[in-house]
This record gives structure tokens, sequence and C-alpha cells, in this order.
């Protein structure tokens, strides 16, 4: 059945002959390379009918006659599925059947043709690598078509929610002291001055949140320049509370309008060495500049990564908080599973109204995925009405959720039986649960990178033939991004070393189609562990708190080591949520955190 997107994609290639355009790349993202777009720069999920709400990693590309969608293997199963009837055929970014975009595109387009972006939505890095490619066979590259207005009538305006202050004492950190440290960052790399677009950077920067810009993220569409002489913040004026401009004023933050960036680089004098991230800037950004650019910025992310006794010591309580929610809503979960009437949509509600009655929870981390039996092996599976499945029979429930705590933002994945497991999907889970503890349990020499330490969390899988394809952890903000760089643990080289401080998910798994999916999440915390004769070493301290389902465990394929940890965690999570709890909620978690044995 042919949806509304082919209209639209009709719409578009009217535009692009109009403009004598042969094909167009069309970013998922914003000018400030945000994983989850506001609304307004959601064009590419308008365009293909490809989408989430937390959003998805995608990039179209139309020309005459195609119009494919690339995104990874996260997403293989619900964009084929959402793809159906828009025009759109998908296209894999990683695994064995990966094609280059880049060099699709280039074998694909006639020589002395036209590619076209809206380089406000794609950074250096992606937009230089397209040029030279393009350039290289003869290739006419515009970075300026800008058509959604256009053809989207109805696109949404840029959001305009207010500002607040995010408390000093919970931050632990003055605006003052974190400019003076980004600003020696700045000079380190040869720089001057530096222009932050990333969202998360400048949040954490300006010690500033809100609600609304980003689903699920407390950050606000900005930019912000810092030097010795000035510090300005590009932000919509009607986002300023009289208790942010106190807070601005206090700092010496002056405000321009959030489109006045683009003037304000351009008459910046040659002097000026402006550090810039070319993953994180614009291409058009780029293009505006009368200073003198300078690459980097590295260094501005690692100092947002490393947590301060403040923040951990906050996160602490935002996971006990968080354990206390989970443990309602599973023994909800169970009391009400009888009836037959739950539904992955209903435990999505449910799940999100249980942790935001909570005060200190502003908002989830991002849309709850919960996924039953099939739908759980969809990686990113969000429950819609038209997706909706009860909750019966027998099973398996991935549970994949988190809050945005003013203590600390998390992110815990639980997959939990349903009626009676069969014993392959107990060998399964403890598969995944046999990578997730060696990884939990590593002792590391300083300087070693997530890249160094992935294999330990996907051996078992591989040695039985199995495998997932995305990454084994990612960096968590501190009620900012649920995901958040510049570490990561992942099988792509990452030349950032985990550090003390680092707060990183630990989250294998394993996604049988049409059957089930298996994820099992903690965050860990970097931390010292011992220092010897061969120098520094470092090892995890794990701060989620909410047990495992111990009937999902195949002893019989576990050491004894291994089932020592579950039993250790399970003794550390008793010991932190049992004086939070009610008399029933106590009985229940003592049930569940029970030792496992063989």
């Amino acid at each position: 059945m042919e949806k509304v997107q082919a209209k639209y994609l009709a719409a578009l290639r009217d535009e692009m002959a109009k403009n004598g355009i042969h094909t167009v790349i069309i970013s998922g993202t914003d000018p400030h390379q945000s994983e989850n777009p506001p609304a307004h720069w959601r064009d590419r999920e308008w365009l293909t009918g490809f989408w989430s709400t937390n959003g998805t990693n995608g990039t179209a590309v139309v020309t005459p006659d195609k119009a494919l969608c690339w995104t990874d293997s996260r997403y293989f199963l619900q964009a084929e599925e959402q793809l159906q009837g828009t025009g759109f055929s998908m296209m894999e970014e990683d695994g064995p059947n990966a094609v280059d975009l880049v060099d699709w595109v280039t074998e694909n387009t006639p020589g002395g043709s036209v590619v076209a972006i809206d380089g406000t939505t794609f950074s250096i890095a992606q937009a230089q690598r397209m040029e030279q490619n393009f350039s290289d066979n003869n290739i006419v590259f515009k970075t300026d078509f800008c058509p959604f207005d256009t053809i989207h009538p109805e696109r949404p305006a840029t959001p305009d929610n207010k500002l607040f202050v995010h408390d000093e004492k919970i931050v632990g950190e003055t605006v003052d002291s974190k400019v003076e440290r980004v600003l020696a960052e700045v000079k380190g790399e040869l720089a001057n001055a530096v222009l932050l677009s990333s969202l998360d950077d400048i949040a954490w920067g300006t010690n500033l949140r809100t609600a609304g810009d980003i689903a699920f993220s407390p950050i606000f569409v900005s930019y912000l320049y810092l030097s010795d002489e000035m510090r300005v913040l590009f932000v919509d004026p009607a986002k300023l509370t009289d208790e942010v401009r106190e807070h601005l004023e206090h700092y010496s933050i002056a405000t321009k309008m959030y489109n006045e960036v683009f003037d304000f680089v351009k008459r910046l004098p040659k002097a000026v060495r402006l550090l810039i991230d070319p993953e994180k800037t614009s291409r058009t950004l780029y293009d505006s500049l009368g200073c003198t650019p300078v690459f980097g910025g590295a260094g501005v992310a690692r100092l947002k990564s490393i947590k301060n006794e403040s923040m951990l010591s906050s996160l602490d309580r935002a996971m006990e908080k968080d354990g206390v929610a989970l443990t309602r809503f599973f023994m909800m979960v169970e009391k009400e599973l009888p009836a037959g009437k739950l539904t992955e949509v209903t435990l999505a509600r449910r799940l999100r109204e249980i942790r935001l009655s909570d005060p200190d929870c502003v908002d989830e981390s991002f849309a709850s995925i919960i996924g039953f039996n099939g739908h759980g092996a969809i990686v990113h599976y969000e429950p819609t009405p038209e997706t909706d499945v009860t909750i019966e029979g027998n099973g398996l429930l991935l549970v994949d959720s988190g809050g945005q705590y003013k203590l600390g933002t998390t992110d815990i994945t639980r997959t939990v039986a349903v009626g009676t497991p069969t014993a392959a999907m107990k060998h399964d889970f403890t598969l995944v649960m046999k990578g997730h503890i060696a990884l939990a349990r590593a002792v590391f020499p300083e300087d070693t990178t997530g890249h160094q330490l992935d294999v330990l969390a996907r051996q078992y899988l591989w040695q039985e033939g199995k495998a997932y394809y995305h990454g084994t952890g990612h960096g968590v903000g501190f009620f900012i991004n649920c995901h958040e760089g510049p570490q990561n643990i992942r099988l792509n080289a990452n030349p950032t070393p985990l550090q003390p401080g680092m707060i990183t998910s630990n989250e294998p798994g394993l996604y049988l189609a049409d059957r089930y999916g298996i994820r099992c999440e903690n965050l860990i915390e970097t931390v010292p562990a011992m220092t010897t004769e061969f120098g520094s070493f470092l090892k995890f301290r794990t701060a989620t708190l909410f047990p495992f389902d111990l009937t999902l465990f195949d002893t019989s394929i576990m050491s004894d080591d291994e089932i020592e940890w579950v039993n250790d965690y399970h003794a550390m999570v008793r010991a932190r949520l049992l004086p939070l709890l009610d008399a029933e909620e106590a009985d229940w978690m003592t049930r569940k955190t029970h030792p496992l044995t063989r």
C-alpha cells in the first residue's frame, strides 16, 4: 500500500528538477549533529516515514529514479517495515552487507551532474569527504539546497522552551571553572577561541538545561563562543527567564539571537584562531568563517565525560531512585500479567508514570524500548498502537529504559522471562550475561580504550557463531544526553582511553529475528584498581541497581567466578535498595536477589 511519503518524494523530485539537481543527500540530524534532533529538523523522518521518538540513525539519498535510506544494524528490521510503501528502500550501513553511501552516490551520479545537501545539517568532516569523492569524479557538489521549507509547509518551528539553571551544588563546579578549563584545552590546541556547536557541550559548560527542545534530553538549541575576551551564547531570547539572565550575567555571558552566529563568525578577524570540532560543526558554519579555523575539540568532550565526586555521589542517589521505580514496575507486571491486559504500549506508559512520580525525575532519558518475543529482536523497537502486542504465553520481555534525574542520567536494560522460558532462551541469555560479567570484571592498564575491551563481551557468543553488531557500551552524560562521547566500547577503533570518572554502559545482546531479543545493561564507572611495577591499572564499578532474572541463568555453562559475581552484585542491590522499599517491596527484592546456585 502506497503511503503519503510517496507524495513527499514526488514533491522533492520536482524541486530537484527545478534546481538542476540530480542527487540529493538528506541528513537525519540538525545543525548540531544531535542524535535526537528537534522536530524542526526531522526532515529525513518526515520524507521517508522511517522514524522513532528516540531519533533514528539514517541518511536518505534521492535520485530521479531511486530513493534509498541508509541505517545501521540497530534499525534494520524497523526500517524494512516502516519504509514499505514509501518509495524508499533500505540500505545497510554496517554488517556483512554494508554499502558505503558516498561510494554509491559517486558510482550512480553521472559526471557533470549536481549532488546537493543542506550544509547546515552535515558536519564539516562529512561534507569534506563527499566533496573530495565527487570532485575526483567530475561531480558538482552543492551545499545550500534547503527544500523542506518549500515542500513541507507544516514544518515545525524551532523550539523556544524556557531554560533553567542546574543546581551547582549537584553539578559540583561553577561555570567560571568550566570555562577556564575549556580555554586551557583550547590554548593547548594552539587556538585562542572556541565555538561550541554540540548542544550537550553547551549545556554542560553553562550549567543550563531545558525541557522540550530535544525529546528526553534537557539540552537546548544554541551555540556558545568562548575566548579570554568574550563569552557569547547564541540562543532564542524567548528561552531566557529572569533567573537564567541573572545566571548568565553573573558569569559574564552575553546573548545574541541564535541565527546571528553566522554573521558573528564572519566578522571575526583572521587573528582569531577559532577551535571547531569538524565532527560536530556544520559545513555552512565553516563556510561562514572570517577567522582562522583550527580543527580539534576532543579535549572539551573529554572534560565533560569525566564526572566529579559531587556528580558521582548524586548519580548513586539517582540509581537508588531508579531501582525503586523499577521494583515497583516489575512488581506491577507480575501482579497484573495473569489478567492478560498488559501490552507493550501499556507497559511503556506505566513505566513512565512510575519513574516520573519521583520529583527529581524530569523526564525519561529515552522512550522506553519494550519488546515481547519477536519485537525484542528489533534493537531500537518502540511500541506503537499499530505494533502493540499483549504480553501473554511464554517468552522473553525486553525492557530498556532510563530516567533524566536532576541527580544524573540512568539507562538500564533487563530481559525477563514470561511464563516458561525455553532451554535455548536460557542458554542464549547466559551467553550474553557471561560477556556482561567478563566486561564488568575487567582490570586493564591506564590508556586502554573501549575498543580494546570490546571482545570481552562478545567472546562467548562468537564461540558459538553468534553475534550482535551494535556497540557494547556508550558514554552516558550527567543530566544531559543518555548517549555521550568521546569514549565508547565497540568494535570500531576509538582512540579515547577510558579514564576514572567516566560513566559507560555495558550492554551486550543477541537478537533472533521473529523469535526473541536479549540485552543485559548496567552503567559502569571507570575507577582506579591498583598500581604495580608495571604501572597504574583501572577497573569498573557497577553503578546500576536492579537484579537480573535468576530464572534465566543456565548455571551449567557458568564458572564459579561468574556465579559469585551475580551473587555479589545482587547482594549490593539488596543492601542499597531494601532501606528504601516498603515491606512488600522488600520481600519481593529479597526473593529476586537470593543466591544463584548450580
